[in-house]
């Protein structure tokens, strides 16, 4: 991969405003830029641009980045390809990315194929000019030219390798790797897609990655998708996603459907912001990639057994990716229906009046769905009910939102507040959270640590033996609320890179793609907080001292709690009497 240094290195050297202006106009706003958010439909700037920090945040949606950032969700780049970009405006070379053996080979792979799958793409959407059926079959649906042009369907001929007569070497291993045909156990060698509407599944960048194919009788499987290859992932992959990108950002929300046709139907009738998954349930990277453009999802399903099962398994997905300020919702459609269907039997106007009049919020469905299971006038059934719900509670990520939802599960099973307490441990709600006060100063001491260094990272250097004798007591064991497991990983992580090269670094950068990287992203938009302190460089000196004093001595009271508790069960070993000494020396 690029090396770290050199994106750091290079995002010194542009400047971030440059970079966004020209696409979205900022205005001046104190120390900062401002504009609507170009992610998110609103009417009032909530988009900030901070030069002296060098990234973006969206007090609304959350968006957050460096210029790299940017011009990846924008202009739906790829991150090796907004770096040149900006490489290029930098007058630097973007030194040769080294790749294990296996990453070269499919990145090899991947290159090679993408000319073959569009190759192919031409050949369907030709073939479908010539086929008097397969055109006769999208009129039936209701499709126009316009809108099968501009998802590029296309139509696969019947025959068993007509892909023979585009391909100069029909036994290319291209041809197979890229999942378009299928060498059969005897050795013959046939096309994958015969006699079915082709719908291209592209990239973020609008490039082919696979195709689904549906029948256009009552042929099984209806439809049938490409397979696994260097190329696509279903599990990662969301159809429809490139050209409903605009439309997304301009309602507000996306619709999450089960078809191809249904999405494209939808489009037909000004549905512009619809997408399918690709045959599979829906999972965790499939709501992350959607929650980064939008506020709100909307899963649409069938109403019967199969489309409500499809649903709890979106919803159980959604817990762990979900964030306060985020919404999911669930859609049923009566029975017998499916999103094409019935916007061409009601129109767009009733659809899209469904979507915020019906949709039911993700806790109402999922309070619905667990007390619909038990029986919730006896007391074995309210007990199996918070059976059913504490694993899933568990697995919620916003804080507020699972404080909300504790609390009002915790009455619907005629809980008290004490013991509702006790059952869901509410307290640890706060553990973790995204979203903190106004005001830096009340924010737990550890977070503050982490915000000063991040808002000022010389004094890391300055620091540097107090910062690291943070953590001179371990902390396995020790029940710290306000101490999160994902920030002292952060920080344990951050803190060689803050002494190693503390004028240079975009810290939500350094973490892209890791676990830490929402953590980093929260941590560096608190710089915005701090700087509007006013605070100097001696005043940030002394918060830091006493957060770190805090920090330390919430770590020893902890630590002797542990130890009086291990006392009143077996005596002490000599280490751990040399440790509750140390411990009672006054905090320095």
């Amino acid at each position: 991969m690029i090396p770290q240094s050199f994106v750091q290195d290079l995002l010194a050297r542009v400047d971030i405003a440059d970079v966004i202006d020209p696409l979205v106009p900022l205005k001046r706003a104190g120390s900062n830029l401002v504009a609507c958010c170009p992610f998110h439909s609103e009417k009032s700037p909530s988009f900030t641009v901070s030069p002296s920090k060098q990234f973006y945040h969206c007090f609304g949606c959350g968006a957050h980045g460096s210029a790299v950032g940017f011009l990846m969700e924008h202009l739906g780049l790829g991150f090796v390809d907004a770096v040149k970009e900006l490489a290029g405006r930098a007058g630097m070379v973007v030194p040769e990315v080294q790749f294990t053996p296996d990453a070269a080979a499919t990145r090899s792979r991947v290159v090679g194929l993408l000319p073959v799958m569009e190759h192919a793409l031409q050949y369907y959407k030709q073939a479908l000019k010539r086929s008097s059926r397969a055109i006769d079959y999208l009129r039936g649906r209701g499709l126009s030219g316009e809108i099968a042009a501009r998802y590029a369907v296309g139509y696969a001929p019947e025959g068993w390798q007509n892909l023979a007569s585009v391909f100069d070497h029909y036994d290319n291993h291209d041809l197979a790797e890229a999942g378009l045909v299928i060498d059969s156990d005897a050795g013959k060698r046939y096309d994958r897609f015969r006699d079915r509407i082709m719908f291209p599944i592209s990239d973020a960048q609008g490039r082919v990655i696979g195709f689904g194919g549906r029948v256009l009788d009552s042929g099984e499987p209806k439809y049938l998708n490409s397979p696994e290859t260097p190329l696509f992932e279903k599990g990662r992959e969301v159809y429809g996603l490139f050209q409903a990108r605009q439309g997304i950002r301009a309602a507000g929300r996306v619709v999450v459907v089960e078809g191809y046709m249904d999405v494209v139907a939808l489009a037909q009738f000004g549905i512009q912001y619809a997408v399918a998954t690709l045959g599979t349930a829906t999972t965790p990277t499939h709501i992350q990639k959607l929650l980064r453009l939008t506020d709100e999802i909307v899963f649409c399903f069938d109403g019967d057994s199969a489309g409500r099962r499809a649903a709890w398994r979106a919803l159980e997905n959604s817990l762990g990716q979900i964030k306060d300020g985020k919404q999911i919702k669930f859609l049923f459609l009566p029975d017998g229906e499916d999103p094409d269907s019935y916007v061409r039997q009601h129109g767009s106007e009733r659809f899209a009046g469904m979507l915020v009049e019906s949709a039911e919020p993700l806790s109402v469905f999922a309070l619905r769905e667990l007390t619909s299971r038990v029986d919730m006038a006896t007391p074995e059934g309210k007990a199996k009910f918070l059976q059913d719900a504490k694993p899933l509670l568990a697995q919620v990520a916003a804080p507020m939102l699972g404080l909300m939802l504790r609390k009002r599960f915790a009455e619907v099973a005629g809980l008290g507040e004490a013991e509702a307490l006790r059952e869901f441990q509410l307290r640890r709600a706060v553990e973790g959270r995204t979203r903190l006060p106004n005001s830096p100063v009340l924010r737990s001491p550890f977070r503050r640590v982490l915000e000063i260094l991040a808002h000022r990272p010389q004094l890391a250097t300055r620091f540097a033996k107090n910062v690291t004798d943070v953590t001179e007591f371990k902390l396995e064991g020790i029940d710290l609320i306000e101490i999160s497991r994902a920030e002292l990983a952060f920080f344990e992580a951050i803190l060689p890179a803050l002494l190693s090269r503390s004028d240079r670094i975009n810290i939500a950068e350094e973490f892209r793609g890791t676990a830490l990287e929402a953590v980093a992203q929260e941590v560096e938009r608190a710089t915005l907080d701090w700087e509007e302190t006013g605070l100097d460089e001696s005043a940030l000196q002394q918060e830091l001292e006493g957060a770190l004093r805090a920090v330390r001595d919430q770590i020893r009271k902890a630590r002797q709690k542990q130890l009086m508790e291990t006392l009143s069960e077996r005596r002490w070993t000599q280490e751990e009497k040399d440790l509750y000494r140390r411990l009672q020396q006054p905090v320095g």
